[in-house]
């Protein structure tokens, strides 16, 4: 099951690339979804439409999860759950900027067994599942196997370390960051950089399928204390999310914790 789903979720991703594609760069139209929601265009609803159809018409028992669809509490009930992003790091998107992916993964019984990550105007596409190695373009990955934090090279929003979040004391690293959350865990997953993390609250379609891949690729994947990440739960969300090789991943926790 993995293999054909991993199979189907790269044709879906690269179909996706071609849609976005032909909106970006080009003014599409652009709505602001309220909140702390932010935007949402045409492209993304364009690409949510066609994953829909062609996802489900092929595996129609699967449950649905996407950042651009209304929730549905039948999903709860289905062994295996569809979770999408159509475009995630819209407002990469917006601007014109090359660093928007697709985020697709299946889950199953809470835990995912595929996952693949494209970035069409990269044309990067990283795949993973439980029975398949890690891939950057058919090539393996390995993650950093850093053995400290301090130093480290992380990918993490300025938020991130403020230091109320940090009662044992912010570590000392080097920040980098992209939009998109899911091209930063398969960032992480190739070693570019030694890890990332964020410490709020998580939609489970940004980190299913770049947190499988990180896992897969060596990376210790949690939430911000330390727990497995469950998906395909009630409120779609996990509570931050930690990708760090072994050692930083525990100093990481330590300083948390304080």
């Amino acid at each position: 099951m993995p293999a054909r789903d991993l199979a189907l979720l790269t044709d879906a991703a690269r179909e996706a690339g071609r849609i976005a594609l032909r909106y970006w760069r080009r003014e599409p139209k652009v709505w602001d979804k309220g909140g702390e929601h932010g935007p949402v265009t045409e492209a993304d609803l364009a690409v949510n439409d066609m994953l829909k159809l062609m996802l489900l018409t092929a595996r129609p028992e699967y449950g649905w999860l996407s950042e651009e669809t209304p929730d549905n509490a039948a999903r709860l009930s289905c062994d295996s759950v569809f979770i999408v992003d159509p475009i995630d790091g819209t407002r990469a998107f917006i601007a014109g900027e090359e660093t928007f992916a697709h985020s697709l993964a299946v889950a199953h019984r809470g835990k995912v067994i595929a996952g693949v990550v494209f970035l069409p105007a990269l044309d990067k596409i990283y795949t993973a599942s439980i029975t398949a190695p890690p891939l950057k373009d058919g090539q393996p990955i390995v993650a950093s196997r850093r053995d400290r934090l301090e130093g480290a090279d992380i990918l993490t929003t300025k938020a991130n370390l403020a230091p109320e979040k940090w009662p044992g004391g912010v570590p000392d690293i080097n920040r980098s960051f992209r939009a998109s959350l899911a091209y930063r865990l398969c960032l992480a997953a190739e070693g570019r950089h030694d890890g990332m993390l964020t410490l709020r609250d998580t939609w489970e379609w940004d980190i299913a399928a770049g947190g499988l891949i990180a896992e897969r690729a060596g990376a210790v994947v949690t939430d911000r204390h330390g727990g497995q990440l469950r998906f395909n739960t009630a409120s779609a969300q996990a509570e931050g999310v930690l990708a760090l090789p072994s050692a930083p991943h525990s100093e990481a926790l330590v300083r948390l914790k304080g």
